[in-house]
């Protein structure tokens, strides 16, 4: 990521920074219901590189650790966060990520940039406010010592130095020990590693050949084909150079517990952007890849084009597949994506319980749309990246006790750590390090 520059260019306004003005931008879309990712696409597109990856730095920064930001802020205003407006809220954050964790920013110019902001475009009457809390906060500073002690309060420290939302973080401790959770939070307030899976090259000889090129990689081992990339790896320039896609260890493990037989076709009913699929291809399969946005079935199409395999794109519903029988069935179906928090920031504060249920409800009709296209001895794989039970094994089981024709069928393709007792696959990011993935192998019975 890039760091703070007192000397970046200033678009508009007296002295504040294109990267400081994208930024803002960013946290108002998000604040308005933008995805982080597209409303970052959207602001930065015109900015050189220096200051898109600043205001990547600072956006994404700021959203992950909002919610220890709130707490700090919260401790300097005399009438609570409650009396900010949305965007003054937003700019403070901004405000004082700059000062507390962002080394290369002064603080003199984290603190006058952000008042100039305020100024400028939340109203002069905001700026001797955002002057004096920002002021207050570089004395006093941001130490843990600051917030609830974990020992005694796990939610309350978990909630505002953890920065999670607390009906998830209940959640969470309900299932998982203090400890267990804590690691999780730390995981997803982390900067997420990049892993490259490459297709058509065995990952030795592609770790090799990346070696060759300069650029950092290391094998997994557990048979997962993945590299892990070291940080200064551009995967844009290296998919040019070596055939694969950028894929987490968790996604990958996904393909080989389906473990399609080869010259085996597969439906891929939630297909885009198409990483299971192209790897489900040179797994050996015939894959046809279905999905229901037209950009995102673009870019499949685009990497197909990049990478081959044997995948047919289309147009479709999950719920409404226009599919005659075919022996295998994936579902990686929407979801709440708990298991994804660290690359999708914003996710955590967008979730909500009822959003949970309605995926629930929509999941429960995919696979009802998808059950009647696996003939006997096919199988139904259904995948999430998510970590709650009711998406997972909650979902499996009220499928089986409606369709007693189908039975769970690993078949040993992946390592028993990442197994649970019904040997559904299951990968917690706090014991493995990856993303985190479910699948449960269903087989139809004669």
């Amino acid at each position: 990521m890039g760091r703070g520059s007192r000397n970046q260019e200033a678009d508009r306004g007296p002295g504040v920074t294109r990267g400081r003005r994208a930024a803002a931008e960013i946290l108002r879309a998000v604040s308005r219901g933008r995805r982080l990712d597209r409303a970052l696409d959207a602001a930065v597109s015109n900015l050189p590189d220096r200051e898109r990856r600043w205001a990547q730095e600072a956006a994404y920064g700021t959203i992950r650790l909002r919610g220890r930001l709130d707490h700090l802020l919260d401790l300097h205003l005399r009438k609570g966060l409650s009396s900010l407006s949305p965007l003054l809220l937003d700019l403070l954050r901004l405000g004082a990520y700059q000062l507390l964790y962002m080394d290369g920013v002064p603080s003199y110019a984290a603190v006058s940039q952000t008042v100039q902001q305020v100024r400028s475009l939340a109203g002069k009457g905001g700026a001797p406010l955002a002057n004096g809390v920002l002021r207050s906060l570089e004395r006093e500073g941001g130490d843990p010592d600051r917030f609830p002690p974990f020992e005694t309060s796990p939610l309350e420290h978990l909630t505002t130095w953890g920065s999670h939302p607390p009906w998830l973080l209940r959640r969470w401790l309900g299932r998982w020990s203090p400890d267990q959770v804590r690691r999780l939070v730390e995981l997803n307030n982390a900067p997420a590693p990049v892993h490259f899976r490459p297709l058509g090259v065995e990952p030795g000889e592609a770790r090799d050949r990346l070696r060759e090129m300069g650029w950092e990689a290391r094998l997994l081992g557990d048979g997962i084909p993945c590299l892990l990339l070291g940080s200064g790896t551009d995967p844009a320039l290296l998919l040019q150079e070596v055939s694969g896609i950028v894929q987490d260890p968790g996604a990958a493990l996904v393909t080989l517990y389906a473990h399609p037989q080869a010259g085996i076709r597969v439906a891929d009913l939630c297909a885009a952007p198409g990483g299971k699929a192209l790897a489900l291809a040179h797994q050996g399969a015939y894959v046809l890849a279905a999905d229901p946005s037209l950009p995102r079935l673009r870019v499949l199409r685009e990497n197909v084009e990049r990478v081959g395999g044997r995948v047919w794109v289309v147009a479709a519903r999950a719920q409404e597949p226009p599919l005659g029988e075919c022996p295998m069935v994936l579902l990686d179906v929407p979801c709440s994506g708990t298991g994804t928090l660290r690359r999708h920031p914003d996710a955590r504060w967008r979730l909500t319980p009822e959003t949970l249920r309605e995926l629930v409800d929509l999941q429960e009709r995919i696979l009802e749309g998808a059950a009647p296209l696996v003939p006997a001895g096919g199988h139904l794989v259904y995948a999430t990246c998510t970590l709650e039970e009711e998406e997972n094994e909650g979902q499996v089981r009220t499928f089986l006790a409606r369709h007693p024709e189908f039975h769970l069928k690993e078949t040993g393709a992946v390592p028993a750590r990442y197994l649970d007792e019904m040997k559904r696959l299951r990968v917690l990011p706090q014991e493995t390090g990856f993303d985190g993935a479910f699948a449960a192998r269903l087989e139809r019975g004669s």
